[in-house]
């Protein structure tokens, strides 16, 4: 069977991407693309490097353009979604790229985004832990799929299982991420113009303001079971001048009792049989360099014992694993497709 696909946000890095990655999917058929400001014009000006696509014209972002597909993927910015899924009752399958669907606690929206809040969609990141599953298990059949930030499911894929299997304590994480500026999409915003960030890094969000915490409290907090209050986090963004990339260093104390051996058997059962996210030899650490382009999460792990904390670096493309390779990777599982079907684990370098 073939699936009609409509791309809204399609002008953008995450829309990009997500055409990127279906253009080689056997089972879609891309028939219709969307923008705002941007509509009329060709998808070729703003996206000249899918060829394959480049006969596609832009469309107005409307609940009319968007419905009579199979699936629609929205990739639009935080707090616009909500408006287009309210009127697509009748699309069999609706990923949302945006934040609009994620949280599942209005007071956490209220407070991080505002506006709006909308029901929280099914999540899709399928090789998280929930309840001593994986949630790729809800993903099966799923009708509507909220795909996850990249921050935030860079740091919880790091993280879970060692919440999950109680080897470190939740209540005081840290994590610094040096991430690259597509992450903060295509509009122009001065602090992101080469003259800005080319030979510098540049801390944002800082203080507890970062939208993606929410997110991250609310997955480690589905993965142990606990509510999200007993998740604390300290979490620093850094722009770095890489275009795409997360380098993630995330820590957490080592909980009382707990052995080395442990403590790297939590990481490696929980990803030891996954394509996509994978655990390094002992000694190894990830470079962003590595995941240029492909649907995969590298991780490294090392134990501190003399800070009692252990320590987690997590290299994604947060174009891939972080935005538009996760929302395919759930599409193929809610269809009942094989998961790997368009995405690679091989980057490109150099």
């Amino acid at each position: 069977m073939t699936y009609s696909v409509a791309v809204s946000g399609a002008s953008g890095y995450a829309g990009g991407e997500i055409l990127r990655l279906l253009a080689n999917h056997p089972d879609i058929e891309i028939r219709t693309v969307t923008a705002h400001s941007n509509a009329g014009q060709k998808l070729s000006e703003h996206q000249p490097h899918l060829r394959s696509l480049a006969h596609l014209t832009l469309q107005d972002t409307t609940p009319e353009t968007l419905a009579g597909h199979d699936i629609v993927f929205l990739a639009l910015p935080h707090g616009q979604s909500g408006q287009y899924t309210d009127a697509l009752g009748d699309v069999p399958l609706v990923i949302d790229a945006g934040a609009d669907h994620r949280l599942t606690s209005q007071s956490a929206w209220d407070a991080f985004y505002g506006g709006a809040f909308h029901e929280p969609w099914t999540y899709g990141v399928p090789e998280l832990l929930v309840g001593g599953a994986k949630q790729r298990e809800q993903l099966r059949g799923a009708s509507r799929i909220a795909a996850p930030g990249c921050n935030a499911s860079t740091v919880s894929l790091s993280l879970a299982p060692g919440v999950a299997a109680g080897v470190i304590d939740p209540s005081d994480i840290v994590t610094v991420l040096a991430v690259g500026p597509s992450g903060a999409g295509k509009s122009l915003k001065t602090h992101l113009l080469g003259s800005e960030i080319l030979g510098s890094a540049n801390p944002y969000a800082v203080g507890g303001s970062h939208r993606h915490i929410p997110e991250i409290r609310q997955a480690l907090a589905a993965a142990s079971g606990a509510a999200p209050d007993g998740i604390r986090i300290s979490f620093t963004p850094v722009i770095v001048p890489m275009a795409r990339g997360i380098l993630a260093t995330s820590t957490a104390p080592i909980a009382p009792g707990v052995t080395d051996a442990e403590i790297r058997a939590a990481w490696e059962s929980a990803y030891g049989d996954e394509t996509f996210v994978q655990m390094l030899p002992e000694g190894s650490l990830p470079r962003t360099a590595d995941v240029l382009g492909a649907n995969t999460a590298l991780l490294g792990l090392a134990i501190d014992r003399a800070a009692n904390r252990v320590v987690v670096v997590a290299a994604v493309d947060n174009l891939v694993k972080g935005t538009a390779g996760a929302a395919i990777q759930s599409m193929n599982i809610a269809l009942g497709l094989t998961e790997t079907t368009a995405l690679s684990i091989n980057g490109v370098a150099p």
